[in-house]
């Protein structure tokens, strides 16, 4: 049970703590992976991918080392797995950006919520209004509860190699996987490897959403509906089925610096307004503590499972 354990101690640390205002291990990765790409850098799909597999490597490794130094001591195994569940996990931080995005918005500081939207996504903020930031801030929030919560939490269930790999992969996608002409190819690896390592996060993430806000058929339906519109294969049926459980509408054309991108529209109802920015992060929290509570379900299961293998693997010898 130490896995499970450990997943949920994590979680509740998260929920609790939130991120280490200093010395955070991700920023420390973040740096790491900021001096390796100055060594690195070409144009080329070859070197993103060198940068890729020596990052997304080494942290796996360490994973894989920590798994196994302590999967004999149950309760060092747990407090690992607690550390790192914490360390990997974003969902607090990210519900305190909606509430200062909220805040600022209601408020009437404009200027003051469009400085702080950088700190929830890249997109252009230099001319949005009120409605604009409002629904960058709930389309973001709908992300990121996968990203950052529901992903590594699944992930976890194959131990500390899966929230630290998994942690690695989305980090350098956040720092390189743009479809800008310094990062096209690249970051590349890191973002096509970030669509395979979410492509069931995602969809059990846009599941969950709609189960927890009572509105299932509705938030399915308009994910399975519209999230081909969304160019992400992830953030499509993410956003999609939180409009769908918020009954709002979603999506539209998003400027980020010199590109712009057409986000489809995903969505029956009214666009965001500010009321709408507390009401999306209720429900991301709502949907994050059912991921905790699903992860340390199947954490369980795959143990015994792993057992029953062993026990009748030891009956076959013997």
């Amino acid at each position: 049970m130490s896995r499970a354990i450990g997943l949920l101690l994590g979680f509740a640390a998260d929920r609790v703590l939130g991120d280490p205002r200093r010395f955070h291990p991700v920023a420390g990765f973040g740096r790491t992976a900021a001096g390796l790409e100055r060594q690195l850098y070409a144009d080329s799909r070859l070197a993103g991918t060198a940068h890729t597999a020596v990052l997304v490597g080494t942290t796996t490794v360490l994973g894989v080392a920590l798994e196994r130094l302590t999967r004999k001591h149950p309760i060092l195994h747990t407090a690992v797995t607690a550390a790192a569940t914490w360390t990997v996990l974003g969902a607090r931080s990210l519900e305190r950006e909606a509430e200062t995005m909220a805040e600022l918005l209601e408020e009437k500081d404009i200027p003051g919520a469009r400085d702080r939207l950088s700190h929830l996504c890249a997109r252009d903020a230099t001319e949005l209004e009120s409605d604009e930031l409002a629904r960058a801030t709930v389309e973001s929030i709908a992300e990121n509860t996968s990203d950052a919560c529901v992903a590594p939490l699944l992930w976890g269930v194959f131990g500390v190699p899966g929230l630290l790999g998994y942690r690695a992969v989305n980090t350098l996608d956040a720092m390189v996987g743009y479809k800008s002409p310094k990062y096209q190819n690249f970051g590349w690896a890191s973002a096509r490897l970030d669509d395979v390592l979410n492509l069931v996060p995602a969809r059990v993430c846009a599941v969950l959403t709609g189960v927890v806000a009572g509105r299932p058929r509705e938030a399915l339906a308009v994910s399975r509906r519209d999230a081909p519109k969304h160019p992400s294969p992830n953030a499509g049926p993410v956003e999609a089925a939180f409009a769908g459980a918020l009954g709002l509408t979603l999506g539209g054309t998003n400027s980020y610096g010199s590109c712009a991108e057409d986000r489809g529209t995903l969505g029956d109802g009214p666009a965001p307004a500010v009321d709408d920015i507390r009401r999306t992060a209720a429900l991301a929290r709502r949907v994050g503590i059912a991921a905790a509570g699903l992860a340390a379900l199947a954490a369980l299961l795959r143990e015994a499972q792993g057992a029953i293998h062993s026990r009748r693997k030891g009956k076959r010898w013997g």
